[in-house]
């Protein structure tokens, strides 16, 4: 089925038109399609797709329309897994949509495509980013992959990513690594548990590392971040009359962006060191950067008080690009992935007035 997307409703109306088009990670396809065909009706925009992923720049070719700063403005398609909210729902009465991926983030998409379909002239040129497969493994992450194969499409001095932020600039981002640690034990018959030795039982100092240990909560840029470090999985035994000889406790780690991967990674297998570690990945953060530049114009454009981000998001992927970038869009990543997300229209229309002033004062 063959989808239509109408750039010029309003960004409430585009939100609910952007989330009742399926989009599952993996499933982009149709919403890919109809954002394609609504962009290439667009004659101030050179459009380019790469996968279910679409990058939309003024001008034509690297020149653009011959601006002193490029920026991007990036939001991805992809949503988790429907839970009994699809297709979405208006309360008049609130002014509120819900339904699967309103905050995250179909909102922020649907201001990105009202401000590619009506800001033909911006002070700056602009870049729109649409990309596939955020909500999954990084392999297939549509901005990892454009990066690998055409990073000349994102070249920037600046990004803004519209996950959303409650209409906030986040600065940066944390890092966030997961590590196996390792107990060993011996195997023996549980009749005769006192031959073996428990591995199980000697993870239980591992849960005691994590139980006492304290976050840091570094200033980077003026800005305070909040570590975190949890158990996130334990596995272990082997069979109901036998003591286990293995128990491993998966750990998530996030660091805050002081450290680099090398020094997070250094960091865990410091502080377990008593037992085995694994890496099983490792992702660097960001770190903000809000005090000069386009950075610095962007937050007094939009205005407010600028806070960290504390989680993981792709401004660590244009920060691998050399580029500058922050979080900033409607919605609330708190209820993001719940069965209850919802955005409220009110935040919709203030983050493009304030994008759109951004882009033409």
């Amino acid at each position: 089925m063959d989808y239509d997307l109408d750039l010029h409703a309003d960004g409430p109306a585009l939100t609910a038109a952007l989330v009742d088009i399926a989009s599952v990670s993996g499933g982009e396809g149709p919403l890919a399609d109809a954002v394609e065909r609504a962009l290439r009706r667009l004659p101030h925009l050179e459009v380019t797709r790469h996968g279910n992923t679409l990058v939309a720049r003024t001008g034509l070719g690297n020149t653009g329309l011959g601006r002193q700063e490029r920026v991007a403005l990036a939001g991805h398609l992809d949503t988790v897994p429907h839970a009994g909210n699809f297709p979405s729902q208006w309360d008049a009465e609130r002014k509120r949509l819900t339904g699967v991926g309103t905050s995250d983030m179909k909102a922020g998409v649907a201001v990105q495509l009202r401000l590619a379909a009506t800001l033909a002239e911006p002070n700056r040129d602009v870049t729109y980013v649409f990309y596939e497969c955020e909500e999954v493994d990084t392999a297939r992450n549509g901005l990892f992959l454009l990066s690998r194969a055409a990073p000349e499409l994102l070249g920037a001095d600046f990004a803004v990513l519209l996950e959303p932020s409650g209409g906030v600039v986040e600065g940066g981002c944390q890092g966030t690594l997961r590590a196996a640690v390792t107990a060993s034990g011996a195997r023996a018959h549980t009749a005769r548990s006192w031959m073996g030795r428990n591995a199980i039982h000697e993870a239980g100092a591992i849960l005691d590392v994590l139980r006492a240990w304290v976050p840091r909560q570094p200033v980077v840029d003026g800005l305070e971040f909040h570590e975190g470090l949890n158990a996130v999985a334990v596995s272990g035994g082997v069979a109901g009359n036998v003591v286990p000889d293995e128990c491993v406790v998966t750990v998530n780690y996030r660091y805050a962006p002081d450290r680099s991967p090398e020094e997070a990674e250094e960091y865990i297998r410091e502080l377990f060191g008593l037992w085995e570690v694994t890496f099983l990945d490792n992702a660097g953060g960001a770190s903000p950067g809000l005090t000069s530049g386009p950075a610095a114009d962007f937050v007094r454009a939009v205005g407010g008080t600028p806070r960290a981000k504390l989680g993981w998001t792709d401004v660590a992927r244009f920060a691998e690009l050399g580029i500058p970038a922050v979080n900033y869009g409607p919605g609330i990543s708190e209820i993001a992935h719940t069965p209850g997300e919802y955005v409220d229209a009110a935040p919709i229309l203030a983050a493009e007035r304030a994008l759109r002033s951004w882009l033409t004062s």
